[in-house]
């Protein structure tokens, strides 16, 4: 939560200028602390969909032990879904037009698996736009991941997202550029990060649309925000993924490739296996192809105790910090993005 900065003293507006969460006694007096609802618009696939409600639901159920969150998931009818997967979103989701009269917060988009560069070849293309551009205009903040990061940047500052030509998944360091944004208040400088993805936004396309970057590694930007430093957040990696995320995908790649859905057989994840694991997987692949091995035996129990997480801390860090930007300048009515005072074009007064 943050500081009141009740008196003249000092520290506060010293702490204020080095990124530091301060607010006025006059910000804080209309202030209305209630309950957030926080929408997570799930786009997965089917055997990750319950697996990414579980992780964005722990992120926010972690970052504030003060505030209740009301989360609603939802998802868009031109995904095509499998029985068991579809009687779950039947059962348990929302459909959008629930969420627009109901009104949010704040929204998550996640990911979704679309190899090709051009998402209008996605089915869904449609519907995420009429979803992009409805909470641009009745959610206070919007955090994108992956995929729904490079729709946004399209459907609103046309950049197409570019091939990089094979997959970048792995587990990569990062370094904080912005050190005094609310978001990167109390993050490691340096942190790892998790990203599975065929294509990009690069560096001059966020240039070209004024999108500052916070935070960025050689394989690019990752972590950053709109013009107006708060009302889309966009993650290029996936933060959000459990430890094991990128071992799951790893065996359904090896699903699609005994299927003949892809190619190859698929190459291990960077900077996330021990020496150990990828020689018990590499004779796991040579007595599955030989036919003695199974999908049965992959060695998922075996693999997943040596596997180290290096990017969850931080990740608590940042949606914590999000939260708690959302909730200092949401207004109490729900269908309205910002309290009385806030300019949408700077919410955090940075500018």
């Amino acid at each position: 939560m943050p500081l009141i900065a009740h008196t003249n003293l000092p520290s506060f507006e010293r702490l204020r200028n080095e990124g530091e969460t301060v607010l006025s006694k006059d910000r804080a007096n209309h202030q209305v602390i209630r309950e957030l609802h926080i929408g997570l618009l799930n786009m997965m696939p089917d055997p990750a969909l319950e697996a990414t409600e579980r992780q964005f639901f722990r992120l926010i159920g972690h970052s504030n032990q003060i505030a209740q969150f009301y989360l609603h998931p939802f998802t868009l009818p031109s995904i095509k879904r499998g029985e068991k997967t579809q009687t779950h979103i039947d059962q348990y989701y929302q459909s959008f037009d629930d969420i627009k009269t109901q009104g949010l917060d704040a929204l998550i988009i996640t990911g979704a698996h679309i190899e090709d560069a051009d998402l209008k070849k996605a089915p869904f293309y449609e519907q995420l736009k009429k979803v992009i551009d409805w909470s641009y205009s009745h959610v206070t903040s919007t955090l994108c991941s992956c995929l729904a990061t490079h729709a946004v940047l399209e459907f609103r500052y046309g950049q197409k997202r570019q091939a990089i030509g094979k997959k970048c998944w792995g587990v990569f360091p990062h370094q904080v550029l912005d050190r005094q944004h609310p978001l990167m208040s109390g993050v490691n400088t340096r942190f790892d990060v998790p990203h599975s993805r065929f294509n990009e936004i690069t560096k001059s396309q966020l240039d070209d649309a004024k999108i500052k970057v916070l935070v960025e590694g050689k394989i690019g930007a990752h972590l950053c925000v709109s013009e107006d430093l708060l009302r889309i957040v966009f993650f290029q990696g996936h933060p959000e993924y459990d430890t094991i995320s990128l071992l799951k995908e790893y065996k359904r790649d090896i699903i699609a490739y005994l299927a003949k859905t892809r190619n190859d057989y698929p190459p291990f994840p960077k900077h996330y296996l021990t020496e150990q694991s990828k020689a018990i997987l590499n004779e796991y692949k040579t007595k599955l192809l030989s036919g003695e091995f199974t999908l049965a035996d992959f060695p998922e129990q075996l693999i997943s105790k040596t596997l180290n997480n290096t990017w969850g801390n931080a990740t608590n860090v940042i949606i914590n910090n999000w939260i708690g930007c959302v909730y200092q300048v949401t207004h109490q009515d729900i269908d309205k993005p910002f309290m009385e005072g806030i300019n949408p074009d700077d919410p955090l007064n940075l500018k």
